[in-house]
């Protein structure tokens, strides 16, 4: 139905139990299963001792096919944490697609190793087709500029933890709206949790595409408006999420030195926002975060990164199967409310 978000409707609908499923885009998770691991990583945290065998005997292959950093170490970070191991590459130039061998026989063969395989790979596409060679459940670590369901996973961990929901928010979305995979994932599951009106702050050069504003139209509870200059808005946003304005996005450099300067976060800015609005950023920065915004406690990103561990500590172990000790499941608590 037009307008209604999906949860409603996902909520009724026959759901793939987490065991054994592959995670390529957040589509392939319901919203409720969503919300269950946005509480798996709550209590992930605050039991860091009694999660720490979950996933003991278990093994992570993290095929990234493109250099990561933050993302490659998080998820190799998560197992260790939940007691499990890691092998893998770090780069294309070391694995046997050098020598000619396809996706689909990687995943073939490591399917035999492990239990659970992250992958990163500039094609899009590339890990559904690894999804579908594999016979362990595959998660998506970024496929070119298509999806990377993680990070929109841990935005929304993020999100709760400052205001304990993820909608009914003010959410502005600053600087390259054209190309940034983040944003666009993150855009389309908050609609389908509904209720959040989205402010869109980007130069014409890098405005949000027509696919994106048509699934906020296409949800009632969800608006949006587009504008030009910061400073006229942040007063107004619960959320800012920040996105690198790069250069050679322009044809006309003098057109990228104008702008480049308005979509800097600073102190001065800053001073016009409200007091508990969380400033968001998918890193890495460049310069579109001034150094000294870090040390204002509404800046969120390094507490993303925390996030995004935990979130991928959640969804490892959901995967495999594998109970976090004490965990008693959202659904549980809820009924017994």
């Amino acid at each position: 139905m037009k307008g209604e978000p999906l949860s409603s409707v996902l909520e009724q609908a026959v759901e793939t139990p987490m065991l054994g499923k592959s995670v390529i885009t957040l589509d392939d998770l319901s919203i409720r299963q969503i919300q269950e691991l946005l509480h798996k990583a709550q209590y992930i945290d605050s039991h860091r001792k009694e999660v720490a065998h979950t996933c003991d005997g278990r093994v992570l292959a993290t095929l990234f096919y493109e250099p990561s950093t933050r993302t490659r170490l998080s998820f190799e970070t998560a197992m260790l944490r939940l007691g499990g191991k890691v092998i893998g590459f770090a780069g294309a130039q070391l694995a046997s697609v050098t020598k000619g061998e396809t996706i689909s026989d990687t995943l073939k063969t490591v399917s035999n190793y492990v239990d659970v395989v992250a992958i990163r790979h500039p094609k899009e596409g590339a890990a559904l087709v690894a999804s579908r060679a594999a016979s362990v459940p595959v998660i998506n670590a970024g496929d070119g500029g298509h999806m990377h369901p993680t990070q929109t996973l841990a935005d929304l961990a993020t999100m709760q933890s400052r205001f304990g929901r993820v909608n009914n928010l003010t959410v502005g979305l600053c600087g390259d709206l054209t190309f940034g995979r983040t944003v666009h994932s993150l855009i389309e599951t908050l609609c389908r949790f509904g209720n959040v009106n989205f402010v869109l702050i980007s130069p014409d050069e890098l405005k949000t595409p027509q696919y994106v504003l048509d699934r906020i139209n296409a949800t009632d509870s969800c608006s949006y408006t587009e504008v030009k200059d910061l400073v006229s808005v942040i007063g107004d946003l619960d959320v800012l999420y920040m996105t690198r304005v790069q250069k050679e996005r322009f044809f006309n450099e003098d057109d990228y030195l104008r702008l480049r300067d308005t979509y800097i976060l600073d102190e001065a800015k800053m001073a016009y926002a409200k007091k508990d609005m969380a400033v968001l950023h998918p890193l890495p920065r460049v310069n579109e975060i001034a150094v000294e915004v870090d040390d204002d406690p509404r800046a969120a990103y390094f507490e993303q990164v925390k996030n995004g561990m935990l979130m991928r500590m959640a969804l490892e172990s959901s995967v495999v199967g594998d109970e976090l000790p004490g965990y008693e499941p959202l659904e549980s608590k809820e009924v017994a409310a």
